[in-house]
């Protein structure tokens, strides 16, 4: 479930903010005169979503690839790959 505060509890209620997102690693939604306005992450948390963002960036990458081609690779193909890559 969405934490919704205003955004004046940022700064009078802090440490309780940091905590919470720390803790739960769910976002807090802060508004201002009703309306959405910032969302407070944790860094682990923030640093997960990017992580995920690119994967799925990637995985929309190779899908268009594929779409275009008519190349496709063994799971053997593309562990060698990984081997080669990463220098083993």
């Amino acid at each position: 479930m969405n934490l919704i505060r205003p955004v004046s509890d940022l700064r009078n209620n802090f440490a309780e903010i940091s905590k919470t997102v720390t803790e739960t690693s769910q976002p807090v939604f802060l508004t201002k005169n009703g309306y959405g306005s910032m969302v407070v992450l944790s860094m682990e948390a923030f640093q997960n979503m990017q992580f995920e963002s690119e994967v799925y960036f990637k995985l929309q990458e190779a899908e268009r690839e594929a779409a275009h081609t008519g190349k496709r690779y063994s799971s053997k193909e593309v562990l060698n790959a990984m081997k080669e890559a990463i220098g083993g």
